[in-house]
């Protein structure tokens, strides 16, 4: 049934807009109006008016209100325009139940598309791409796994998952930015639209926005009416849209169309809607590729365009669909839609101002002149007379500047676009005008060759543009009578006595803090005013008394306007009561209750579980903390958190059983007396008398926050690990955990120092696990799973001390380096990391001649080869790494002039140095290490090769053995070697990373011998058949001495160097300058640190 009288439920150009349809239709029209917006033009053009109660947006989006007004002035249909209800669900509910038409889609179909995520779930079963994100309302925690998730400098776009029009979006492009964003979108979508989920997807830096037009009558009629090109947005807003887009290629502009026209059939659409698609350059696809990203089930602002370019009021069109009309009897099948005549242009007239940096500041006031421009082809859409004053309770949308050009040239378009701006005289009220000239006459959008960020990007040239513009196409006198909002020049002698105060900007006066004939000193308080939420308090300029007020409290008022005046003079308030200097002593009450709830997590107020560490002699987690950070420098991150658990424990039994959630976490610096600004360090420490260590929600959100800066910053980690896993008593609990992903992505990245002491299982160890080195106390328990997960897994029964003590994790690899107490173990943890800090000044070393006498001159005899690398570098510089396994090679950071090395020297007291499967791994992880963090590497070769044997075999040998092959020949960093005594076979050429010439250097010791493989064993295979014919035992073995003598004597390496095998014999006390030279290489070869993507566990 046909629409008889037709309440508008919106305001502005739009009420404006749908007026005219309906009236040109026979139908009556209602506007509506808040009690501040009667001035708006709209209320002039409907046949009745009915005003709400209230001010403001939440007048308008008052549902009851609206359709109280519409049963009073007797409407059968409410059209919501857009914005405001037009996409609000329970308001089309609402009004079938009160049998009022909705010109709209049906409820089911707003809730449908509405929600952004259900429709990208449509879009899916219909076989229609959208962009890689998550499909449902989603988690800060879930949007930083989706951001962890994609490759290095991509970038994520929240959402909201209700409303548009650019609230409710942010671009994120790195994980620091995510929270922050996260919680703005939230709330600006909730403050907006009612609701705060918000969903991610994948920001597509250089895509398009284009969008298609669609009717439905909800008969089964679908058509599109082409595409608008609405990429021109500033700050996710569109500003300018085109119709229809000037260059998108025939097979894309199908499938663009196909794709809507389906997800319009699949749901039975009725009404206008459109359906909204990225498209961007495919290197993949060879071209350009498409995905939907929303629909808008409602009329858009920039539907002009489309009614330009088809010659379809669209307007009309929805009434009479919503009036059961069908497309086939308005003509509107989709055989009957001619394609687009020309091209469209929409410029959105906005009231602002613009800083030289391109912020957007709101403007208002008073339009002193407006006239729109006119002629053939320009068409504006506005709420605007002259004489009107803005309010700032509404949008800044003045005016919609709409031309149209039938020539298939997009350029004719522009040129009309630009006239008609010039043309437009607006007065009194600052606008966008000659900034969106400045727009639509670079040459990017003349070849649109443009983007959805393109005016974020050159937003700055634009502005400047729009500053020095070509000037208006009217009478230079308009300028001369245009006039900024009432000042207290234009009150004249009307004014009271006195000096003006006022307005410091635009806002709503909450408050007025003085009357007639008060007294105010200077600086005195005397008015309030709020704006943007915030309220700013008005002080007056001088003392005197207060002659004339020109405001009253709720009055909203502009930039400039005179709220009073004061008679200066002086007065009996001194200046100072007002604004009295703060003793800077005083503890304010907000700020002793801070101090009071941090004093509650120190050390002093928890006696009882400071004792129970000493029982156990134990440090406490704040005072391994400090053991290991310069005094004063730690900065400690969420101190005040406590154990998610208040569905089951009182917040005051919380604060004071469960500070920090059981980890204390901050920055401080480590070493800064050597380092300087190197010595910047993350350090946390699970607390073991907090819930025994266990692993809180609280807890993880606080590290996950400090690894994701720990990656960004590049600063190294110090982890104390002491307590168990997961925490199961926990009773709020939200969001996917993202620890253990950001910690083991910290791997490749920057140093990682494991402490732990007492017991320390599951999750703890995982994390103690992730580090490059474990520093372990001899009375400390390391397991994956404690007694509890033992013993429910079916294992048995054991107490804590039963299960992996350090001892035998030391003696396995597990750990490296194991120490008496936590005073040794904050020791070592410092004195570790100083070697990845940087170099220091140069240090004493022993008499380098001593280096002569280390190694026998009996060839067969064994030795220790840690004297060695004692006596080679800086004294007390030597720090071994996993001394309790591996004995094949010694792995040590050590110091040689001042800066840091890493030493892999072959252990002849085990095995005669030869490298087994341990030594192996063991010296290929060290290799990687180093390599990782820019450590040059001295190799001390002493080895009769790599072992052999059925025994050797059965320790996967081959591959372990050759770890060491492959990491040597892929160092980064400067290496190089120094062949003390043996360098025989394969295990020689892995010791020198796959070559003789492969190091900087390559030199040998008096003592080197030379052999393809031991020298005892390529005589017998050389001569087997010789040896074997002699009979006599004497003589074979008097033949076979001489044998291995001539070999060697031929593998000497004096005989070697003469063939130029290597670079040279050296004294053995000339070791140390040789290396010098290879660190002053170091200065200028490698890569930068972080080379590898992680560094292996084992």
């Amino acid at each position: 049934m046909a629409i008889q009288r037709l309440l508008i439920a919106n305001r502005g150009e739009i009420a404006i807009r749908i007026a005219r349809a309906a009236d040109e239709l026979g139908m009556a029209t209602v506007a509506i109006c808040s009690e501040d917006d009667r001035g708006s033009l709209h209320t002039a053009k409907a046949d009745d008016l009915h005003v709400l109660s209230g001010v403001g947006a939440k007048a308008y989006l008052d549902i009851e209100q609206v359709l109280a007004a519409a049963r009073t002035a007797g409407c059968d249909a409410i059209h919501p325009g857009y914005g405001f209800l037009a996409e609000n669900a329970q308001f089309a509910a609402r009004c079938a139940e009160q049998d009022i038409t909705f010109v709209g889609p049906t409820p089911e179909m707003l809730t449908e598309f509405g929600d952004k995520a259900r429709a990208r779930s449509l879009a899916r079963d219909c076989g229609v791409p959208t962009p890689q994100g998550l499909f449902e309302p989603s988690t800060l925690e879930q949007a930083e796994a989706f951001l962890a998730s994609l490759e290095p400098g991509a970038a994520v776009i929240l959402k909201a998952v209700a409303g548009g029009g650019g609230r409710g979006i942010r671009v994120v492009r790195t994980p620091k930015e995510l929270p922050k964003a996260f919680e703005r979108c939230s709330s600006e979508a909730k403050a907006a639209f009612g609701q705060g989920d918000l969903y991610v997807e994948r920001f597509l830096p250089r895509a398009r926005h284009l969008e298609v037009q669609i009717i439905g009558d909800g008969q089964g009629g679908v058509t599109h009416l082409w595409e608008r090109e609405c990429t021109l947005q500033r700050r996710h807003q569109k500003i300018v849209e085109i119709a229809p887009s000037p260059d998108l290629p025939e097979a894309l502009r199908e499938a663009l169309l196909d794709a809507s026209v389906r997800l319009a059939t699949a749901v039975g659409y009725r009404g206008l809607g459109t359906f909204e698609f990225l498209v961007w350059d495919s290197p993949a696809k060879g071209g350009l590729d498409f995905a939907f990203i929303e629909a808008n089930p409602r009329i858009q602002v920039e539907h002009t365009v489309t009614e330009e370019v088809t010659g379809v009021d669209l307007v009309q069109a929805q009434l009479r669909v919503a009036g059961g009309a069908s497309l086939a009897s308005l003509g509107l099948t989709q055989d009957r839609i001619a394609p687009p005549r020309g091209h469209a242009i929409q410029l959105r007239v906005n009231m602002e101002r613009m800083t030289p940096d391109g912020a957007v500041l709101p403007s208002g006031g008073q339009l002193t002149a407006f006239d729109p421009p006119s002629g053939p082809g320009m068409r504006t859409d506005t709420f605007g007379y002259a004489g009107y004053r803005t309010s700032p309770n509404f949008d800044s949308l003045l005016a919609k500047v709409i031309v149209h050009s039938p020539e298939p040239d997009f350029a004719a378009a522009l040129r009309r676009g630009r006239r008609a701006l010039r043309e437009f005289r607006i007065g009194g009220v600052p606008t966008n005008l000659e900034f969106l000239h400045a727009l639509i006459s670079r040459p990017e959008v003349a070849a649109n060759d443009i983007y959805t960020t393109f005016i974020d990007d050159h937003v700055r040239e634009l502005a400047a543009a729009a500053e020095a513009h070509v000037g208006g196409l009217f009478f230079a006198q308009a300028a001369e009578s245009e006039s900024a909002p009432e000042t207290a020049a234009d009150l004249g002698a009307a004014a009271p006595a006195g000096m003006p105060v006022s307005a410091p900007l635009q806002g709503t006066i909450v408050a007025l803090s003085v009357k007639v004939g008060d007294e105010v000193p200077a600086g005195g308080q005397v008015a309030v005013i709020e704006a943007m939420k915030m309220e700013h308090v008005v002080r007056a300029p001088c003392s005197g008394v207060i002659s004339g007020l020109n405001v009253t409290p709720a009055e909203t008022v502009f930039e400039g306007h005179p709220l009073l005046w004061i008679e200066a003079g002086e007065v009996q308030v001194e200046a100072a009561a007002a604004q009295a200097e703060p003793d800077p002593d005083h503890v304010r009450a907000d700020l002793a209750a801070v101090l009071e709830r941090h004093a509650l997590t120190r050390d002093e107020a928890r006696p009882d579980a400071v004792a129970k560490r000493r029982r156990r002699n134990q440090r406490t987690a704040r005072e391994n903390v400090a053991a290991v950070c310069d005094p004063d420098t730690f900065v400690e991150y969420g101190p005040l958190v406590v154990a998610a658990q208040r569905g089951r424990r009182s917040l005051d039994e919380l604060i004071r059983t469960t500070p920090a959630d059981g980890l204390v976490a901050g920055f401080g610096t480590v070493n800064g007396s050597l380092f300087g600004a190197n010595a910047r360090c993350l350090v946390l420490a699970y607390d073991a008398t907090v819930l025994a260590g266990t692993q809180g929600r609280e807890g993880h959100r606080k590290d996950q926050r400090l690894f994701e800066l720990a990656e960004r910053l590049r600063t190294p980690v110090i982890f104390f690990a002491e307590g168990g896993g997961g925490r199961p008593g926990d009773t709020e609990r939200t969001g996917e955990g993202l620890s253990f992903h950001y910690f083991a992505r910290l791997s490749g990245k920057v140093p990682l120092v494991g402490v732990t002491a007492g017991y320390c299982f599951a999750g703890n160890t995982a994390f103690l696990g992730c580090c490059h080195v474990i520093i372990a106390t001899r009375n400390a328990n390391i397991g994956m799973g404690g007694p509890a997960m033992v013993e429910g897994g079916g294992l048995g029964v054991f107490s804590a001390d039963e299960i992996g003590p350090a001892t035998m994790h030391y003696a396995r690899g597990a750990v490296d380096v194991l120490v008496e107490d936590e005073v040794e173990a904050a020791a070592a943890a410092k004195r570790y990391l100083s070697y990845f800090q940087g170099d220091v000044a140069p240090g004493p070393c022993a008499d380098q001649r001593r280096l002569r006498h280390l190694v026998p001159e009996d060839r067969r005899r064994a030795y220790d080869i840690r004297p060695v690398i004692e006596t080679l570098v800086d004294e007390g510089s030597m720090f071994e790494l996993r001394g309790g396994w591996g004995h094949g090679v010694v792995t040590a950071l050590a110091r040689i002039e001042g800066k840091a090395v890493g030493i892999v020297a072959n252990n002849p007291m085990h095995l005669a140095g030869a490298i087994d499967a341990e030594a192996g791994d063991k010296g290929a992880r060290f290799l990687q290490l180093c390599d990782n963090f820019g450590l040059p590497v001295v190799h001390l070769c002493d080895t009769p090769g790599i072992m052999v044997g059925p025994e050797a075999e059965k320790t996967a040998l081959i591959r372990r053995a050759c770890n060491l092959l492959v990491a040597g020949a892929n160092l980064r960093v400067p290496s190089c070697t120094i062949i003390v005594r043996k360098f025989y076979g394969l295990g020689m050429i892995a010791m020198m990373g796959g070559a003789f010439k492969a190091p900087i250097f390559t030199v040998a010791w008096p003592t080197g011998e030379y052999g393809a493989m031991g020298l005892e064993g390529a005589v017998r295979l050389a001569y087997r058949k010789e040896l074997e014919a002699i009979e006599d035992p004497a003589e074979r073995k008097a033949v076979y001495d001489q044998r291995v003598e001539e070999m060697y004597q031929e593998g000497k390496a004096l005989q070697k160097a003469s063939s130029y095998d290597f670079d040279d014999v050296i004294d053995p006390a000339d070791s140390r300058k040789w290396i010098v030279h290879a660190l002053q290489c170091a200065q200028h070869t490698g890569e930068p640190p972080g080379a590898h993507p992680f560094i292996h566990t084992w």
